[in-house]
């Protein structure tokens, strides 16, 4: 049960989507996790795969074990309302009797995603607690110089009215004695020591939180393929804001010396111009892809807001910057490669939220400066980036900085037809770029790396927790490849951007991006539910496909995405051959259009010649939830669907016969007039 204690503490704090992508309410609900954490954790779920069926029988056990398990501790609840929930949920659990192995791994995978949280968390929380503790030490020392300054300052004083009061009876030989210069000596020397330990502390702690902005900025970057992704600012305002105080606290320190301390005042100089520089974030970032001449949006948010000089208000510019520029930020400016509407907006304090943030609403390109192309490279591939900058003044800071942060890379587009493309491209400087040098991606990367990337967007994009297993991988990785008989681990082999998006797949008119973008947008619009409690095989080879079905019973079947088409599904059956033998069908592929017209589960109803879903469930056992209406609303679709067959058959006849007629009529005149009469009446029949 340790793990769910730390899960159920975070879970506080988590965005209910995301407590119900990793407990879905329809198959896998909070409560089964929260009432049975002793008897879940105490199970070896890591012994299950979906690639091993001989181990269906013990995830049968195990699954009857869960429902047997919620039922008895319903039946322990004094609350009915509580009871009745339980009971309803193992009653629930019953779709899962034609598919154990489904249950199990999908339970394995949540108790996984549990644990890579729970240590992504305590990463953040031993870094911020490490920097929270370092600033409190920071804080304690800098009390302690402010307070050996006040004991020196008091000391002084008192020594003064010693002089004045006892100078007539003791003369010089009691001044001499009490040698002010011997009994301060200790203090400066301490003041100083602590100063510049100080200022050591100061800098370690703000190389810290500029650390962790770049952490936050990173995993905000790789959110867009999928990454877990935390974007609460407020721990790190508060840092920002507290060494902030303590930079000025110091710098005051030093000034009541009365002599100047080159070092330890350029020092701290040095360090508040870089925290004043790096406290301006890109809260909500532009669209990756923009299309010119549409509206977008952005913020960016300021950390040090509060403390911003009252008076002028700060008006944030922003521009667009190509790939040379974004490398050479700090440099002399280029030429202006791109022309923004509503390009300013003034930084503003929200009391409520306390953040200072400055909102581009309506931002437009309303052209762009392109560089020149090298052999085929695409204007898709070609990235940009907004710079935001201003100049701010900081309360208690006479001069004026100059701030600025750039956005997330964005690709460009004029039309819709190139935001397919674009997206790859994002895509692919997400997952791979360099985190140092901006834009900077690698030609080639290792498949398990490509693998991982499709994966995380893939679950992302659709909102689900089942994952592409290892068959779907191995096939992806066959296709992009092109190496349909290849049946070893691709993981080591290079891939590089050329097969992913800008080399046509062999036979087909599409790249490997472009299908597999496809089948992601047709899944998650139309195929969650059924992809999510593994009724989709999905991506499957030909040669495997035709391995795992040859000694199936007539009529078993799997879905699978569509190899020829874009954004398909098929369905695959045995079938028999006219001699008595056997052979694999493929349906014509549904697409969006079509499952727009009627959804999948009815279209696998309609469908009599298919009974079993692979290995051997009964399809209506399965798909039963999924069909709408009744037998015999299904039943005058398929009549309607063959009588709009029928009609465009008779149309297609009819059209003819009037050619024929028309054509006869035209030769009848060459003949007498009996016969040209007898073939005008026949042609009336027709």
């Amino acid at each position: 049960m340790a793990q769910w204690i730390h899960m159920y503490q975070m879970l506080q704090c988590l965005p209910d989507d995301t407590v119900n992508s990793l407990y879905p309410p329809a198959t896998f609900p909070i409560e089964v996790r929260h009432y049975g954490a002793d008897w879940i954790e105490s199970q070896r779920w890591e012994d299950f795969s979906m690639e091993k069926m001989e181990q269906e029988s013990k995830a049968q056990t195990l699954l009857e074990q869960t429902v047997s398990m919620l039922q008895t501790i319903a039946q322990q609840k004094t609350d009915v309302v509580e009871r009745m929930k339980l009971m309803q949920i193992s009653r629930n659990m019953a779709m899962f009797q034609p598919q154990p192995l489904q249950f199990v791994v999908m339970v394995r995978d949540i108790l996984r995603k549990e644990r890579v949280l729970i240590s992504a968390v305590r990463f953040v929380l031993t870094s911020h607690l490490r920097l929270t503790k370092d600033v409190e030490h920071l804080g304690a020392k800098v009390v302690e110089v402010q307070n050996i300054r006040k004991k020196m300052h008091q000391l002084q004083e008192e020594l003064n009215w010693e002089r004045q009061n006892f100078e007539s009876l003791q003369g010089d030989i009691y001044l001499s004695s009490l040698s002010p210069e011997l009994i301060t000596s200790y203090l400066i020397t301490k003041r100083f020591q602590l100063l510049k330990d100080c200022v050591d502390c100061l800098d370690l702690c703000q190389s810290r939180l500029i650390t962790r902005l770049k952490d936050w900025r990173w995993e905000q970057h790789k959110a867009a393929i999928g990454h877990p992704f935390d974007d609460n600012l407020i721990p790190l305002q508060n840092w920002c804001e507290q060494l902030l105080g303590m930079n000025g606290n110091l710098r005051q320190e030093l000034m009541l010396i009365g002599e100047r301390i080159s070092d330890l005042q350029e020092r701290l100089g040095q360090l508040l111009q870089v925290l004043i520089q790096s406290s301006l974030v890109v809260d909500k970032q532009p669209p990756q892809v923009i299309k010119t001449q549409s509206k977008f949006s952005t913020t960016v948010r300021y950390l040090l807001g509060e403390k911003v000089a009252p008076g002028k208000p700060v008006v944030l510019k922003a521009q667009i910057i190509n790939e040379l520029q974004a490398r050479n930020l700090g440099g002399v400016p280029g030429d202006n490669v791109g022309e923004l509407i509503n390009n300013s907006a003034i930084l503003e304090h929200n009391t409520a939220s306390k953040s200072t943030c400055a909102t581009f609403r309506n931002m437009s390109i309303k052209k762009i400066k392109r560089a020149d192309r090298k052999g085929s490279e695409s204007v898709t591939e070609e990235k940009f980036a907004l710079l935001f900058s201003t100049e701010i003044t900081i309360t208690g800071c006479d001069t004026p900085y100059r701030i600025q942060m750039i956005s997330q890379p964005v690709v460009v587009i004029v039309h819709g037809s190139q935001d397919n493309n674009a997206v790859a491209t994002i895509i692919w400087d997400c997952a791979f770029s360099e985190r140092v040098i901006p834009f900077v991606v690698p030609e080639r990367v290792p498949w398990r790396m490509m693998c991982s990337t499709l994966n995380c967007k893939f679950t992302s994009e659709v909102q689900t927790q089942h994952n592409l297993d290892h068959y779907n991988q191995h096939f992806l990785a066959q296709k992009i490849f092109d190496k349909p008989d290849f049946a070893e681990d691709f993981s080591n082999m290079m891939v590089s951007w050329a097969q992913f998006n800008k080399e046509v797949l062999p036979g087909r008119p599409f790249t490997f991006w472009q299908w597999f973008e496809g089948v992601m947008e047709l899944t998650k619009k139309h195929l969650k539910t059924y992809w999510s409690e593994g009724l989709i095989f999905g991506f499957i080879g030909k040669q495997h496909l035709h391995l795992i079905l040859k000694d199936r019973p007539n009529g078993t079947f799997l879905l699978r995405f569509s190899d020829s088409e874009i954004g398909g599904i098929t369905i695959a059956y045995v079938s028999a051959t006219e001699n008595g033998g056997q052979k694999i069908q493929n349906i014509q592929p549904f697409t969006k259009r079509d499952l727009e017209i009627r959804s999948l589960g009815d279209r696998i109803r309609d469908i009599n010649h298919i009974t079993y879903l692979y290995p051997e469930f009964p399809k209506h056992e399965v798909f039963k939830k999924f069909y709408t209406g009744n037998g015999l609303q299904s039943q005058l679709y398929v009549l309607t669907f063959k009588l709009n067959q029928a009609a465009s058959r008779c149309n297609h006849l009819l059209t003819h016969s009037f050619m024929l007629r028309g054509a006869v009529l035209h030769q009848a005149t060459t003949f007498t007039p009996s016969i040209s009469a007898h073939l005008a009446l026949t042609c009336d029949h027709l």
